[in-house]
């Protein structure tokens, strides 16, 4: 993984009349790295989510990617929501050519580019299959094949596993590190499911309620690639038991000064525990 900024937020913030949704918020993303989001519910994931994409222009700050100013400029960077939004009159092979198809005339090296990716991570016998006789996994996999196949290499997730049932879940867990360590990605992640967060993530960013803001950055150091057995492992207990804390500390004053969440402040530990 580069140390290079693939992407920063810089002193982001977001208001709506008097409510403050996103206190000022700086984060450094290197290149090819994954970066899981967890926090509760309106902690301001989402309203950052928004801006990242350029879909929302923040009350304050900027967005850098690759060195270049995007605040405010959609179409920048990969965005896939919980919900997989697959068109129902439309095929796998279809749904997954639909960003292209936004934009311009879809070609035939298009259509190859999008039937090889498919392929590649296991949706090469349901090219023709429509969103209805397909799983709950499987429509994931082809919103996931969409957001990657035409998009730029950084990709937002916003609870993308929401919504299955466990064991499909880690299942898919398992199938995105084998993409992400493969097209070498850049991935921000939002998750309410702290062992997903850990289990998936180079570093993990916990956020403070309303207003939102980056309370603590923790650095993941378990070996990659990861198993079922990693979620067993003291390092990992430890690591959740710690963000765990932090989550659920009830004195947690709202607006207090947090820690540098480029996870290089010498107020922080590397393994993101308060020095």
């Amino acid at each position: 993984m580069s140390t290079t900024a693939k992407l920063e937020i810089r002193d982001v913030e977001q208001r709506f009349d008097s409510t403050v949704a996103l206190s000022r918020t700086s984060l450094n993303v290197r290149d090819g790295e994954f970066i899981s989001i967890v926090g509760p519910s309106g902690c301001g994931k989402s309203t950052l989510f928004n801006i990242v994409s350029g879909i929302q222009r923040p009350t304050g700050g900027r967005v850098l990617l690759e060195g270049s100013d995007v605040t405010g400029r959609s179409g920048q960077v990969g965005y896939m929501l919980q919900k997989d939004l697959l068109l129902p009159w439309r095929s796998t092979l279809d749904n997954i050519l639909l960003g292209a198809s936004l934009t311009r005339r879809v070609s035939r090296a298009d259509r190859a580019h999008a039937a090889g990716l498919a392929t590649q991570y296991g949706l090469g016998d349901f090219l023709d299959h429509y969103p209805h006789a397909m799983s709950g996994g499987m429509r994931q996999r082809v919103a996931l094949m969409r957001t990657l196949a035409f998009a730029r290499d950084v990709m937002l997730l916003d609870e993308p596993f929401g919504a299955l049932d466990s064991q499909t879940r880690m299942e898919m867990q398992q199938w995105l590190l084998r993409v992400w360590a493969e097209q070498r990605s850049t991935i921000l992640f939002v998750t309410h499911d702290v062992d997903e967060a850990i289990f998936l993530a180079d570093r993990v960013v916990v956020m403070s309620p309303r207003p939102g803001r980056i309370r603590q950055v923790f650095d993941v150091e378990l070996q990659r690639p990861r198993d079922l057995e990693t979620l067993t492992t003291p390092e990992f207990t430890t690591l959740k038991r710690d963000i765990l804390a932090l989550i659920y500390e009830r004195d947690a004053a709202p607006g207090a000064p947090s820690p540098s969440s480029g996870g290089e402040s010498p107020s922080s530990t590397p393994n993101g525990r308060q020095a």
